[in-house]
């Protein structure tokens, strides 16, 4: 199976398209193919997880919550879905979860339309993005604590943080220093250890204690950046990209 494309550009570009921009470029599909298919692979990027793990909360198995997931995307797509929503008056994933309920009460007409060849030549599925996402419902549902709704907004929210590290990881790969942000990422993720102090650490990949300090400021501050450009796509006004990062570490950590 293809992986999705990766865009390798910054996402801290405060003009950089918002999901509610991307999902309209996509419907222009019917004459853009190659266009329609990069918007909904960026979707996707964002959104598979959240929306895979509410669909296995309804009781689908494995395949068929990828299916109908995959299905979803074409659904909104080709049926102009989001004409039909004001962008000023709601968040981008609450109108997506709307969408989706809306989607599985009529689950057997989409599945079988799926079988048919309706997605396959929009969302190739990418192996490993299944395995998390699936790996994500296990580890939330396991507990029972979430509820359908609370559990996609959970799974939206490490989706916005998961995407965030991988964008920070692959800006310190293409600069050579894929080990130097092994060693500092504890300082973002946490750990279940007692985080190692600044001394100690220098001490161990060599080099002194203050420019270690100001590797990890950098480190932050990029993170922060990448955060916020990850919210600021889900919005459409700057103003309200604060109270959405707000909402996203509260959903985070109330568990």
């Amino acid at each position: 199976m293809s992986s999705l494309p990766v865009t390798d550009t910054r996402q801290d570009d405060p003009f950089a398209a918002t999901h509610w921009s991307v999902i309209a470029a996509a419907a222009c599909g019917e004459t853009e193919p190659e266009r329609a298919r990069a918007a909904l692979a960026e979707l996707c990027q964002t959104y598979w997880t959240p929306l895979y793990t509410f669909v296995r909360t309804r009781g689908y198995s494995v395949h068929d919550a990828q299916d109908l997931t995959q299905s979803f995307f074409v659904h909104l797509i080709e049926n102009e879905i989001y004409a039909r929503v004001d962008p000023q008056k709601g968040r981008f994933r609450s109108f997506l979860l709307a969408a989706l309920k809306n989607f599985l009460a009529d689950a057997y007409t989409h599945a079988n339309r799926l079988k048919r060849g309706g997605a396959e030549n929009f969302l190739p599925l990418d192996e490993a993005r299944v395995d998390a996402a699936e790996s994500v419902f296990q580890t939330h549902s396991a507990t029972g604590e979430l509820s359908e709704d609370r559990l996609f907004e959970r799974s939206w929210a490490e989706a916005v943080v998961r995407t965030s590290l991988e964008q920070l990881a692959g800006e310190y790969e293409r600069d050579g220093k894929r080990g130097l942000f092994q060693q500092l990422r504890v300082f973002l993720t946490g750990s279940a250890e007692p985080l190692p102090t600044y001394d100690q650490l220098a001490e161990k990949i060599g080099i002194a204690a203050p420019t270690l300090r100001s590797h990890v400021t950098r480190l932050r501050t990029r993170y922060r950046e990448l955060l916020r450009a990850g919210v600021r796509q889900t919005v459409v006004n700057e103003a309200d990209v604060d109270g959405e990062l707000h909402e996203l570490f509260r959903v985070l950590t109330r568990g």
